[in-house]
């Protein structure tokens, strides 16, 4: 059982900078696909980012360009480096992990508890 633990969410201006850390409880190496996904108020929960165990990534349309996912296996660690931030971004950002499809419509075994990001 992989527990994930979300950090570095806060408050920030638009335009501003945030990485969010994922630490999972147990080594990474084997874990096919890691992901994070946000759900702000009143909406349903949307993929954000996906990396493969290869380093393959993926993500939604609405934050290609300023997003990036990278996970670091040796320190059990996942990653989202978060440039200029929108309005839109305010959501609870979510680390998942263990998915056969390394997409939003996989189903991820492990979830972390979430960590608040705001834009204003």
């Amino acid at each position: 059982h992989v527990q994930l633990v979300e950090s570095g969410g806060g408050t920030v201006q638009a335009g501003e900078s945030l990485t969010l850390t994922c630490a999972a409880s147990e080594h990474t190496y084997s874990i096919y696909c890691m992901a994070w996904f946000r759900q702000s108020a009143g909406n349903e929960r949307e993929g954000v980012a996906f990396i493969d165990r290869s380093g393959a990534t993926e993500y939604a349309e609405s934050v290609k360009g300023r997003f990036t996912i990278s996970r670091d296996n040796a320190n059990h660690t996942l990653y989202l480096q978060m440039n200029t931030l929108k309005l839109e971004d305010t959501a609870m950002y979510y680390c998942a992990s263990d998915s056969a499809l390394c997409t939003s419509d996989g189903l991820y075994v492990y979830w972390g508890q979430g960590t608040q990001v705001t834009v204003s």
